[in-house]
């Protein structure tokens, strides 16, 4: 920490003698600047009366008092973000703790996991199994799901807006409430037994889904066709 005092000196003419003389020097010396915040100053010392000494700016100090509570919470925070960077992204369940959103987790086994609200958006989950999960609420905005695993998983309010979805399984899985707004594409996927009930298709999706649709949900005892409004 550097320290830099400057100081002038000047000498002053002689002066008849008084009652309390004063010194024949005059010091006068800038506040010491200090790092990060130093609110003391160093004053001249006088031998007259110490009282006399102006006071300390309080606004002075007030500033810099501020100036140093932000810096120090700036400082922990970051400090904390930075020994668990996956608590920016983390979700519910067990498997909360580590980062699943933003990620390519394609091939991975989540199979019979809780995974109540997680969030997987724009993720990549191609390929990615998902057997059995509870995925209640959980978030596949914008993610690619090509492929995946999704058959007898409980996704009642999941969120698959914007989503790729194509070629996956979703034979018997439980979609009511779940968002599929957008660009969302179920090309190619299976939904035997599959349950759409309040789930808000365009029509250009339901149409092509009822061509495919049969089976009963096991867990609803919804017919898809039903679900999906199929004539």
């Amino acid at each position: 920490m550097a320290v830099v005092n400057v100081c002038l000196s000047s000498k002053l003419p002689p002066k008849p003698k008084l009652d309390n003389p004063l010194p024949s020097q005059q010091h006068f010396c800038f506040p010491s600047l200090s790092l990060p915040f130093n609110c003391t100053a160093t004053r001249p010392q006088r031998p007259v009366n110490h009282q006399s000494q102006a006071p300390q700016n309080p606004l002075l100090c007030l500033g810099e008092s501020i100036s140093r509570a932000s810096f120090l919470a700036l400082l922990s925070a970051s400090l904390f973000f930075a020994s668990d960077p996956a608590l920016a992204f983390k979700g519910g369940g067990p498997y909360g703790a580590e980062v699943t959103r933003g990620q390519d987790l394609s091939g991975k086994d989540f199979s019979g996991k809780s995974l109540v609200k997680q969030d997987f958006k724009t993720s990549i989950l191609r390929q990615t199994k998902f057997k059995g999960a509870a995925l209640v609420g959980a978030s596949f905005f914008d993610a690619d799901l090509t492929g995946a695993d999704l058959s007898d998983a409980d996704l009642r309010g999941a969120d698959f807006s914007l989503a790729n979805v194509t070629k996956a399984n979703l034979s018997n899985a439980n979609l009511e409430g779940a968002l599929a707004t957008g660009n969302t594409s179920f090309r190619g996927s299976i939904i035997t037994g599959a349950d759409f009930t309040d789930v808000p298709l365009r029509d250009d999706q339901r149409e092509y889904l009822c061509k495919v649709a049969d089976g009963v949900n096991p867990t609803t005892g919804n017919a898809t066709r039903d679900t999906l409004f199929c004539n």
